[in-house]
């Protein structure tokens, strides 16, 4: 008897990794940052900060504002929405 091992014949992983998924960030708690000592405090020992904020900031694209067109559309698609 033949025994078909759809894993291995169709090339799927078996073993998965623990990191799959859409998260990308830790999920703190509101208590967790006030244990911390406030949201400054908190960035700090995450090893944020406000420098690290404006050099992402301003290594980043511009945004591009709406043409418009793309206004007109954008404001009659809220109208009609309503």
């Amino acid at each position: 008897m033949l025994i078909f091992d759809y894993r291995k014949e169709a090339n799927m992983k078996t073993n998965l990794s623990d990191k799959n998924g859409i998260r990308t960030h830790k999920s703190v708690s509101p208590e967790e940052i006030i244990a911390a000592g406030g949201t400054t405090a908190f960035g700090i020992k995450s090893g944020k900060n406000n420098e690290t904020l404006k050099k992402a900031l301003k290594k980043s694209p511009k945004p591009e504002p709406f043409t418009e067109e793309e206004w007109g559309s954008l404001m009659e698609q809220m109208a009609n929405d309503k």
